[in-house]
């Protein structure tokens, strides 16, 4: 390997991104413009955008996204594959299929040309597993390396899942585990085991296809996938857009290997800070945790897993289904706070 993909980035992959609180203020500025096609925005705080096109003859729906952030691991190939997962991930919490991606390159001009391509074939590669193809991109030269995609999918107009729609007496089910933030931060601090790099690097690069087709089949209410915000981070936008509140059992959550080693040892990443800031005047904690289990709440992932709202029965379902879904909680009318944890 010829580089050390995270050697200079201030922070890796979903980590890297804008504080939220940073972003909900600029965006409160920005006009709202109407448009009767437009079934979702980002007024609502989803994970992509839906424009109906039925009105120009066709009873579809597409979706849009755009995702790109720094390296989180140190092989240009895996990291290629993991921006693209993380970039498809969000049509997949839409409901969607995806069908089309532009690249977006942000490279140094005097990089070694073989990091480059090794990115560019590990992001083609997973594209091409989701059945999706590659139309283009755009490219700037720039010391920090960046690679991300912008997708577009498809989805039945009646079919769209979004945020807003977790109802009071859903389970709450989530579909990977929780930690990618802390063990690629203690890869940069140079401590983290390699079995514990691989079984991250593992659910990373692992597609949200399934879980999106297993919860469509299981009559899911709402979904977002969990990514740069963190699990409290997005379990807030679902609790508000819906008008509920969530209680999440913080003994439920399973964890990657070593995760919690990481965050024992402080490897907290700006973003995790970040989240908690932003996010932790919205929290009602009714059971005491130890300190590195409720920074891993506020733990920015990268290629997380779907956070998802569904009745009961339908729940037990999706998780037989689905087995690397698990029940991490459930939905009740809004109270005090928008989100609880529990034990």
């Amino acid at each position: 390997m010829a580089t050390k993909l995270t050697a200079n980035v201030k922070a890796g992959g979903c980590a890297s991104k804008l504080s939220p609180k940073i972003l909900d203020r600029a965006l409160r500025t920005v006009p709202r413009m109407t448009n009767e096609n437009v079934l979702v925005g980002y007024d609502t705080a989803d994970d992509a955008g839906v424009y109906d096109l039925t009105s120009v003859g066709t009873p579809l729906a597409i979706v849009q996204t755009v995702d790109f952030f720094t390296p989180i691991v140190d092989d240009p190939c895996t990291f290629g594959g993991i921006a693209a997962a993380n970039a498809l991930s969000d049509v997949y919490a839409m409901g969607g299929k995806p069908v089309t991606a532009l690249s977006l390159v942000v490279f140094p001009a005097k990089g070694d040309i073989q990091d480059l391509e090794s990115i560019l074939r590990g992001g083609a590669e997973k594209i091409h597993e989701a059945g999706c193809v590659i139309l283009g991109g755009h490219s700037i030269s720039e010391d920090e390396v960046k690679f991300g995609y912008a997708i577009t999918g498809l989805v039945d107009p009646a079919r769209v899942l979004t945020n807003a729609n977790a109802k009071p007496g859903d389970v709450l089910v989530f579909t990977k585990c929780i930690g990618t933030g802390v063990i690629s931060t203690a890869l940069k601090k140079g401590i983290t085991k390699e079995e514990h790099m691989d079984a991250a690097i593992r659910q990373m690069l692992t597609l949200n296809d399934r879980a999106c087709e297993a919860m469509l089949a299981a009559g899911a209410n709402a979904c977002t996938d969990v990514t740069g915000f963190g699990l409290l981070g997005h379990a807030r936008e679902m609790a508000l857009a819906s008008n509920v509140t969530l209680k999440i059992a913080a003994g439920k959550l399973q964890f990657l290997p070593g995760a919690i080693e990481y965050s024992r040892a402080g490897a907290h990443s700006g973003g995790l800070n970040n989240n908690r800031d932003f996010v932790e005047s919205c929290v009602h904690m009714s059971t005491e945790l130890p300190p590195e289990i409720e920074a891993l709440l506020y733990d920015p992932q990268t290629s997380g897993g779907l956070l998802i709202s569904l009745p009961h029965g339908n729940a037990e379902r999706l998780c037989y289904v689905y087995p690397d879904a698990y029940e991490i909680g459930h939905v009740t009318e809004r109270s005090i706070k928008p989100i609880e944890v529990i034990q």
